[in-house]
C-alpha cells in the first residue's frame, strides 16, 4: 500500500471493500492472535484474565473480529481491555460496539481520547468529514503508560503527527523457550489532505513527526506489525506461517527498519516540497 495514500481517505475510496475482506484469523507468535481484516488489523492478546484487543476496524469490521475471535475459541464477552492505535474510522468504527459487546474498559491517548469521543469530528485533516459512533474512554494514557492483564503487559508510546495522539503498542511474547519484543505501529503516514508546514489545526505536526521518528527507531523491534497489514506485508506473511515457514515470518526486524527508511524518507521528501511551494509562492 502506497505509504502517503493510506488513512481514512483511501480506506473511504475503498469503502469496505479490499482493505475490509475477512481473513482466517490465527497465531501469530505466543499468546499474541490476529483477528482483524485483510488490511486494517486487529490484535488479539490472550492472558489467564481474560482478553486485550487492538483496534476495532470499521464499523461494519466488527462482525467479523467476533467471529475470527470465536473461530480462535475465545469469547468476545472475555475481552476486558479494548486499546485503539488512532482515532481515524478504519480503526476506530467499531470500538464502540465492541466495548458495548464485551463490557470492556476502553484505555486512549489523551489527544485521541477528544477525537474518538467526538466520533472523529474535529479531525486536523478531514474535519467532520468521516465520523463513527463515538467511543469515550475508561482510562487517558501517557507516553510509558502500562497495561497489564493476567500478567502480559503493554506498554503505549505516543507517535503522534498522522494523528495527534497516535498511539503505538509494544509488548513481549513468549515462545520456545524465547522472548520476543513486538511492535505495532500506529501509522507514518502522511496523508495527502494533511500539510505538514503552515498548518494552523496542527502546528507541531513536522516536529511531532521527527520525534515519532526517533522514538519508533529507539524501540527493540523482533515482530513487527502495524495498524494497516500493508505496513507490514501481513497478509503475505500469514499465508507463508500457514504453510509452515520456519523461523516464523513475522520475526522481522529488518522489515521494521525498512518500513521506517521508507516511511521516514517520504516524509522528508514531501516536507521539503511543501517547503519549496511556500518559499516560492511567497511575493
Amino acid at each position: 500500500m502506497p505509504l502517503l495514500a493510506s488513512g481514512p481517505a483511501h480506506s473511504q475510496a475503498s469503502g469496505s471493500g479490499s482493505m475490509n475482506q475477512p481473513v482466517a484469523p490465527y497465531r501469530i507468535l505466543g499468546n499474541l492472535y490476529y483477528v482483524g481484516a485483510s488490511d486494517v488489523t486487529s490484535f488479539l492478546v490472550a492472558t489467564p484474565a481474560g482478553l486485550i484487543l487492538i483496534d476495532g476496524g470499521f464499523a461494519e469490521t466488527v462482525p467479523m473480529i467476533r467471529k475470527n475471535v470465536e473461530t480462535l475459541g475465545f469469547k468476545m464477552e472475555d475481552v476486558k481491555i479494548l486499546l485503539n492505535s488512532h482515532a481515524h474510522f478504519d480503526h476506530a468504527g467499531g470500538l464502540a460496539a465492541i466495548k458495548k459487546q464485551a463490557g470492556a474498559k476502553f484505555a486512549a491517548s489523551r489527544e485521541d481520547a477528544v477525537l474518538l469521543a467526538a466520533g472523529g469530528r474535529g479531525d486536523h485533516v478531514f474535519g467532520d468529514k468521516y465520523p463513527f459512533e463515538p467511543v469515550t474512554a475508561d482510562r487517558i494514557l501517557k507516553d510509558g503508560d502500562r497495561v497489564e492483564l493476567g500478567g502480559t503487559t503493554l506498554t503505549a508510546h505516543l507517535t503522534p503527527g498522522h494523528t495527534k495522539g497516535c498511539t503505538t503498542w509494544t509488548m513481549k511474547v513468549a515462545e520456545g523457550g524465547r522472548s520476543y519484543d513486538v511492535v505495532s505501529v500506529c501509522s507514518t503516514s502522511v496523508l495527502p489532505e494533511a500539510r505538514l508546514t503552515n498548518n494552523a489545526r496542527y502546528p507541531n505536526v513536522a516536529a511531532d513527526f521527527e520525534q515519532t521518528f526517533r522514538t519508533l527507531r529507539g524501540l527493540p523491534c523482533d515482530v513487527f506489525l502495524a495498524s494497516h497489514a500493508g505496513f507490514y506485508d501481513g497478509l503475505k506473511k500469514a499465508e507463508r506461517l500457514r504453510k509452515g515457514a520456519d523461523p516464523n515470518p513475522f520475526i522481522d526486524p529488518a522489515g521494521y527498519k525498512a518500513y521506517l527508511d521508507r516511511s521516514e524518507k517520504a516524509f522528508r521528501e514531501r516536507l521539503a516540497a511543501e517547503k519549496t511551494k511556500d518559499k516560492a509562492a511567497k511575493p
